[in-house]
């Protein structure tokens, strides 16, 4: 290509945005047109695959967008500015609790963290906060709940708040004797458009619907929600196809199944590279469940994928010191062995 028949500078603009955007269908699309290549038959089991699991879990994709378009279009989201407030102890638990229920997105997380950092939050609080957020909110429970089961999204919400809890009071002790006296990195803490929800906490307008503005704001959210779960979980579930048709049980079972740690040590380390997305790995998870995978490594798989997913760990990296950055990932990663430990020993008991 010569530079006289290179995209002008908008048009790359929109080039790069369509395909930020759009990558996640291309990428269903491409796998479908390979398959219909190379194999037809497998592509139209894997489209017929992912139509039927769309379809099953419908009603609780849109009790789940309708939980967080309510959330956006009330300002519910506000209420996260009241776990803050008190003695430390009770910090880290209203933190890991309203981190376990938030229904914050990826986006307004991290802002979040650095206005609650640069407003001097003790980074315990926010730490308990911060590790339980990407594990579990409504949405995600509610999903859980359809695409696994109910104990298994009760239990994946007790180890988000748990995850909490214990990273909060990890850095408690350290803070204690010194440690993180300035956490964020040089430039960092502005706080950006989540951090206007902490200095300056607006009101919850429960009657949404009685204001113009709100309720379009409640459309939008419901669109981009259900365009992102959408996207994501089409994805999931032709993979998710693939994994059942290519991969074969046994595989599995000796990788992932099976008694001991060995199983659950495995898909918490794997679950760091291997995570797609909080919502595309329920399906993927449950499919290798049905493959043989232990439910421990399965519960430890969720956690730490969540927690230290190369994007979130990325942005983590971007905000905090190292040091910050390396207690994070230390504790996501024992937090999510610990969770599949013990959700293994809760189903052999139970």
């Amino acid at each position: 290509m010569t530079e006289s028949t290179l995209p002008t500078p908008g048009l790359r603009s929109i080039l790069r945005h369509l395909w930020r955007d759009e990558r996640v269908w291309l990428a269903s699309a491409l796998i479908l047109v390979a398959l219909a290549v190379f194999d037809a038959p497998q592509a139209a089991d894997s489209a017929l695959f992912a139509g039927k699991a769309l379809l099953g879990t419908a009603p609780f994709l849109i009790l789940s967008i309708g939980i967080a378009a309510w959330a956006n279009a009330t300002g519910a989201e506000n209420l996260i500015a009241k776990a803050f407030t008190g003695a430390p102890i009770l910090m880290i638990g209203l933190g890991a609790l309203a981190g376990g229920i938030s229904p914050f997105c990826s986006c307004g997380v991290i802002p979040l963290i650095a206005a609650l950092l640069a407003m001097g939050v003790p980074l315990s609080a926010v730490m308990a906060f911060w590790l339980a957020s990407p594990i579990m909110d409504p949405s995600m429970f509610v999903l859980t709940a359809g695409v696994l089961d109910l104990e298994f999204a009760v239990a994946k919400s007790v180890a988000a708040i748990g995850l909490g809890v214990f990273g909060g009071t990890v850095v408690h002790l350290m803070m204690k004797r010194g440690a993180f006296a300035d956490p964020l990195r040089e430039g960092i803490g502005n706080g950006g458009c989540g951090g206007a929800r902490i200095r300056a906490p607006k009101p919850v307008v429960w009657r949404f619907w009685a204001q113009a503005d709100r309720r379009a704001k409640f459309g939008k959210t419901a669109l981009t929600t259900t365009l992102f779960l959408a996207k994501w979980l089409t994805l999931a579930f032709i993979l998710e196809s693939l994994m059942l048709a290519r991969i074969p049980a046994e595989t599995v079972t000796a990788a992932l199944g099976g008694e001991g740690l060995l199983p659950i040590v495995t898909a918490t380390l794997v679950g760091v590279p291997a995570y797609l997305n909080g919502y595309a790995a329920l399906p993927l998870v449950g499919g290798l469940i049905e493959q043989g995978m232990a439910p421990g490594a399965g519960m430890a798989f969720l956690v730490a994928g969540g927690v230290t997913s190369v994007p979130a760990a990325m942005a983590v990296w971007a905000l905090a010191r190292p040091q910050v950055f390396a207690v994070y990932i230390g504790l996501s990663l024992t937090g999510a062995f610990a969770s599949g430990l013990l959700f293994q020993l809760w189903t052999q008991v139970a």
